[in-house]
């Protein structure tokens, strides 16, 4: 669960309603649940069993009809817990039984300074509270609500994942076969070729020995989850190369990914990632889109003391990485851009850090460029289709 955070604007409340707070702690084994109604000014405490979702709307529900009973109004239910392990489900169905909920990225919430502090779930939930009540009365600062997607575009954001994880378990794989191969002086392997059963039956050791028993056998083990990994990787790839040539793919952001792809230096896993986890949703303006992908600028100033500490790397990882590896290919296959003219310009043959600096400043522009270009269908400039 990768979503990103964006900036809601606080939910203005009813004319004739009143508000009743819910900040949620959860847990695999228990949830803490922090309350303040207009009924009195403490907070209240509630425990729950972890994931017992049906008994925290029960709990909403005879809190809100009591206040209700007392006040002699309609009550708005407002609730928040922060991003994690649970995902969205719960979201959902707060949502469903009519709470205003927001789901909270941890990252952005307020921390004490202070060397020690306490930490308990009980004070987490206060906390949780304390901030949630500060966001509604107008300071959005406080946090940073998750934009929480839809089901569909969970879903459809599954696919190049599922690739990622995939290609991480072959990597692993590999470097346990060249590792063990490695004790015995072979250093030439290669598990990754079609013939990989047949070279580990004529392999010897640097003594020019068999393998020893154990060690053949466990290395044929590896290959064998090597093979699965290598068939599931194959299957996905299949999938995401229909996504890019079937005109009528009934997936979500099947245009954008095949629009991008049209673009050269772009293949069918880059217009899938950027589409998957960038393009699937809306931006206002380029300063929203570069703040998503973490290209924001990162000034520290303090009395006569100013430096540039980079980029934030505050936004969607996976984006930003992809973007910087599409630049080096952007200028590989898009020499005659305007975008690559302009990295020239600035760096020409020069190597280092410079050099490396310039192509993030070249992702950001070209990340602006794309975005454009599926907007409103302008082609960056002197950039080539592909025939």
């Amino acid at each position: 669960m990768t979503a990103r955070t964006v900036n809601n604007r606080p939910a203005a409340p009813h004319d004739e309603a009143v508000r009743c707070h819910f900040a949620i702690e959860l847990s695999k084994t228990s949830w803490v649940i922090a309350v303040i109604t207009p009924l009195s000014d403490k907070i209240s405490r509630y425990t729950l069993k972890g994931c017992d979702g049906k008994g925290l709307i029960e709990l909403i529900e005879r809190i809100r009809l009591r206040v209700g009973r007392e006040t002699g109004r309609a009550v708005e239910v407002m609730s928040c817990y922060e991003a994690g392990y649970d995902g969205f489900w719960l979201h959902r169905l707060l949502e469903a039984h009519g709470v205003r909920n927001y789901v909270i990225d941890p990252a952005s919430l307020q921390r004490d300074g202070r060397a020690r502090q306490a930490k308990t779930d009980r004070i987490d939930a206060e906390r949780l509270l304390r901030s949630l009540l500060a966001y509604l009365r107008g300071d959005p600062k406080v946090w940073s609500v998750v934009r929480v997607p839809s089901v569909a575009e969970e879903d459809a954001r599954r696919l190049h994942r599922e690739r990622d994880r995939l290609i991480k378990e072959r990597v692993g794989h590999v470097n346990r076969i060249r590792g063990l191969c490695a004790t015995q002086g072979i250093y030439d392997y290669q598990p990754l070729r079609r013939k990989r059963r047949a070279e580990l039956e004529q392999l010897r050791t640097a003594q020019g020995e068999a393998l020893p028993a154990r060690l053949k056998v466990e290395i044929g083990r590896e290959l064998q989850r090597l093979e699965l990994v290598l068939e599931m990787i194959a299957v996905l790839e299949a999938e995401r190369d229909a996504i890019v040539r079937d005109r009528a793919s009934a997936h979500l952001h099947a245009k954008k990914i095949q629009a991008l792809h049209q673009l050269k230096s772009i293949g069918p896993e880059l217009s899938t990632v950027l589409v998957g986890e960038v393009f699937y949703r809306n931006f206002d303006n380029r300063r929203q889109l570069g703040s998503y992908v973490g290209f924001t600028p990162s000034p520290f100033q303090s009395g006569g003391m100013a430096r540039e500490q980079g980029i934030s790397k505050a936004g969607n990882g996976k984006a930003r990485t992809t973007m910087v590896e599409l630049a080096w290919l952007w200028l590989r296959y898009q020499p005659d851009s305007t975008l690559s003219i302009w990295f020239r310009e600035r760096v020409g043959a020069v190597k280092g850090r410079i050099r490396r600096i310039t192509i993030v400043a070249l992702a950001r522009k070209l990340l602006v460029a794309l975005w454009r270009y599926l907007e409103t269908g302008v082609i960056p400039q002197g950039a080539v289709l592909k025939a």
